[in-house]
């Protein structure tokens, strides 16, 4: 084949971005809000999702339209289903562990505030409420709620010493003289 005839045009068009009408920092935005709402999705937050969809619909390309209306079917179908209930308040805080050890950290602190709200001398609570605000680095409000969890049940102070979620705030003095204090 002769070079002129390589160079020659094949009749395919060429796709280009430019034969959309919406910018590049249109689309852009509608990306990043349609991601968002994905997250949010996987997040369990389902009514900001679901907000977050509808809102996106009417703007979003035809590729994005159908998979944002497949998610706010299941936004929708996630929030028709009963709320939680717990037969104790050691159910209750076994789920909010779990929100916690999952790395649901705002979920988590709201069914530990709920569980207070029903049984404020709930000892075991107040050592769930400590690890959370170890492990998200609030090191004040970690003490408050051990310091209250030993006071409620002594046997806590025993346990948080061997506790690896409190790595965060061993080097920390305050830490120390809660779980040893001296005698006199």
């Amino acid at each position: 084949m002769k070079q002129d005839e390589r160079s020659m045009p094949t009749g395919r068009k060429k796709n280009s971005a430019t034969a959309d009408n919406a910018s590049p920092v249109a689309s852009a935005s509608v990306m990043s809000s349609y991601m968002t709402a994905v997250q949010q999705l996987q997040q369990g937050k389902f009514e900001r999702s679901l907000a977050g969809l509808e809102k996106l619909l009417p703007s979003a390309p035809p590729e994005l339209v159908e998979r944002c209306r497949m998610y706010i079917a299941a936004c929708q179908r996630q929030m028709e289903r009963p709320a939680l209930t717990f037969a104790t308040g050691e159910e209750h805080y076994d789920y909010a562990i779990s929100l916690l050890n999952t790395g649901y950290f705002e979920d988590a602190r709201e069914h530990f505030n709920s569980i207070l709200d029903k049984h404020p001398s709930a000892d075991y609570v107040y050592y769930g409420m400590a690890l959370l605000d170890a492990v998200t680095g609030q090191t004040q409000e970690c003490l408050q709620n051990l310091a209250r969890a030993i006071e409620l049940n002594p046997r806590n102070r025993l346990q948080a010493r061997v506790d690896n979620d409190f790595q965060n705030i061993v080097d920390d003095p305050r830490f120390t003289e809660l779980l040893y204090p001296e005698v006199p």
